[in-house]
């Protein structure tokens, strides 16, 4: 009796043996390889993404995953049910992203800015209820600098999910201006004065062509359209000199800008003995 349990001993001590080398080895060998394919991931991302915030963040969460996944396999070799496990891990991984649905939202917002790229550093923009300078993009949040110098903080989510307008994306812009002269002009002379005013300015395209129309018929003024195409990084400067130039030029030939102006009658009441 005591040689059989002795062999038994024996023998259940070889199996679990066995089996939590086997385990180790699991562990061991799963470690390795999740290393290497988050490594290799995170190398692939990196072609893309620049971001070293958005980079760690990558790398831990595929670290941790496959760890989890590595755990699972060495204690399934063990013996230990797993699918309990497997369960808890589902639950706490829904309440986490329960709790940190807002984050979670942010964050998943910035890997879609940072893939897509709609925008980059330096870029200035209008998102999420701002206009600035685009200073970064972070994980949980983008952070622009407004003209006027102040450092505006903007959850990903809140640009993401609205209209994005990129002012830097293309190297060419074009100015639109809205030019009045008086009824009593010249259209003729006013076109070909707005035209000099164009052609005197270095800064301003030659292709696309300026465009100078009469746009409208106002109230008190024929309205022309003043469209030339300037580099993107020129176009304030520009507009502002062309809006001085004009006014200048038309003051120097005789063209009236007009404004609006009310004409008020009065009236005196005769007193009720006729005086």
């Amino acid at each position: 009796m005591e040689q059989w349990f002795s062999g038994l001993d024996r023998e259940m001590i070889t199996v679990w043996g066995l089996k939590i080398v086997y385990a180790i080895a699991i562990f061991i060998v799963g470690r390795i390889l999740a290393k290497m394919v988050t490594g290799f991931l995170v190398k692939l991302l990196a072609h893309k993404v620049t971001d070293e915030a958005l980079l760690g963040f990558v790398r831990t969460v595929i670290s941790s995953i496959l760890t989890v996944v590595v755990v699972i396999a060495a204690l399934d070799q063990l013996g230990v049910d797993t699918t309990s496990l497997v369960a808890v891990v589902g639950a706490a991984g829904l309440a986490v992203g329960l709790a940190l649905k807002d984050s979670m939202q942010n964050v998943a917002s910035g890997i879609m800015l940072i893939m897509m790229r709609p925008f980059k550093a330096g870029d200035y923009v209008e998102a999420g209820g701002t206009a600035g300078k685009v200073e970064r993009v972070g994980l949980f949040t983008s952070m622009l600098c407004t003209p006027d110098n102040r450092e505006v903080t903007i959850p990903n989510s809140a640009i993401i999910g609205g209209s994005i307008i990129n002012y830097s994306a293309r190297e060419t812009r074009r100015i639109d201006l809205v030019f009045g002269i008086h009824y009593d002009d010249d259209i003729e002379k006013a076109r070909q004065i707005i035209h000099d005013v164009l052609a005197a300015e270095l800064r301003i395209l030659p292709e696309p062509e300026p465009v100078v129309a009469v746009a409208e018929l106002g109230a008190s003024s024929v309205d022309f359209v003043v469209r030339p195409w300037v580099r993107a990084d020129e176009y304030w400067p520009t507009r502002f000199d062309l809006i001085e130039k004009l006014k200048v030029a038309c003051d120097e030939n005789g063209i009236t800008i007009p404004y609006p102006q009310r004409d008020v009658h009065l009236y005196s009441e005769s007193s009720e003995n006729g005086n």
